[in-house]
This record gives structure tokens, sequence and C-alpha cells, in this order.
């Protein structure tokens, strides 16, 4: 297995995403369930990522008194979905942060050299300013995710995270390496890369699968 730093890698283990993940890898899942499914896995990895957010005092009155309650200290995120399958994650991480702006980054993979290619990239006013989560359920080579993650770096965004939902160990030493800050969060990760860059056992092609077009 290639060696990668662990320290900024998180897998989120708990016993309902492994439930399912399983429910999303079978091949009998249909469209609607399955698109249903990512959603909420992402909800499960957006509270994780954004687990360290800081936190200031607010006065709260309630029913009975005032009090102190918490609230989040001035971050701004954007959620980054990286066309099409990333678009299936957006909604869960909305939930969780319905104020977050959203961008795109529009990038295809050439089947035979399994390079990205940018066709379309647009991000909300001040991203440098954000924390933002970009998300793909997929990482396979890695690619995709690389170039998405320069395009903000490019763009001067300092706190960058990735989140996707099956990865597998080739995927995650390339992101790891290609940038020595980002943060990534996947819910599992695979045995490796089949010949055709796809991801075994993996869970076949994820935007297929959310927009059923195969």
């Amino acid at each position: 297995m290639p060696a990668y730093d662990e320290s900024r890698l998180t897998v989120i283990d708990h016993p309902l995403v492994q439930h399912k993940l399983a429910i999303l890898r079978n091949k009998k899942t249909s469209t609607k369930d399955f698109r249903e499914l990512v959603t909420e896995l992402s909800i499960f990895e957006g509270y994780e990522a954004l687990r360290d957010l800081p936190l200031e005092d607010v006065e709260v009155e309630t029913p009975l008194e005032v009090t102190t309650g918490k609230k989040i200290a001035g971050k701004k995120i954007a959620v980054i979905p990286i066309l099409r399958a990333g678009l299936g994650m957006v909604d869960g991480i909305l939930t969780l942060v319905p104020s977050a702006r959203v961008g795109h980054v529009g990038l295809e993979r050439d089947h035979e050299t399994h390079l990205p290619r940018t066709y379309y990239c647009k991000f909300p006013p001040s991203v440098a300013d954000r924390t933002c989560l970009v998300v793909d359920p997929m990482l396979a080579t890695g690619g995709s995710l690389i170039e998405a993650i320069k395009l903000l770096r490019k763009a001067g965004v300092k706190d960058i995270r990735a989140l996707t939902l099956v990865s597998c160990p080739e995927g995650v030493k390339a992101v790891l390496d290609s940038d020595p800050d980002v943060r990534l969060f996947t819910c599992t990760i695979d045995r490796e890369l089949n010949d055709h860059a796809y991801i075994l056992p993996g869970l076949g092609d994820a935007g297929d699968r959310v927009y059923g077009t195969k």
C-alpha cells in the first residue's frame, strides 16, 4: 500500500456510514436510492470536515433566562463540486450549512490518458477568504481532485478540505503528495485501481449512478 501523510486523512467509519456505503455499492440499488444515499453520506462527511470550526460566545434569551450560547465565529464556507458527480454531494453539505456559497469546477477525464481537462470553472466572490470543501464521490487516480485544488490555490484559497465517498490508496497518496496542506475526508479506502483506472471493489461510475445515465 502506498505511504502517505495519515495526519491529513480522516476515514469516517461510523457504523451508519458503513451500512449506507454497503447499500450504495450494490448494483441493484435504484437511482433514487443511490442519490439519497450520496446526500446522506455527504452529511456525515460534512459534519466531520467542519468539526474544528471556531466558536464564539453569544447571548441568548431563553423563555426562562438569559444564557450564553455558542455560534460559529465568522468562518465562511464554500462548496466546490467537481462536475458532474460532485453535484450529488452538494445538497448534503447545504443541509448542514445552508448559507454556504457554491462554486463549480468542470473536469473531464480523458479515457485514454486518464488525465483531467478543465472545461468550466467559477468560484463564489471572496473565495480566498472561505473554507472550501471540494466534493467528488470517487477518488481514483486523483487527477481531477488535484486539478481542482490547484485552481483553488491559484484563486488564493488557504483552507481546502477534500471530501470523497470512496477512495483508493493510489488516489489518496497522489492528492496528499500534491499539496502539503490539503486535508482529505473519505468513507472508505478501497483495495486498488484496475487497468481502466476504476476503483475496486468500488461502486461503478458515480455520475452515471447518480443521474441514471447508464
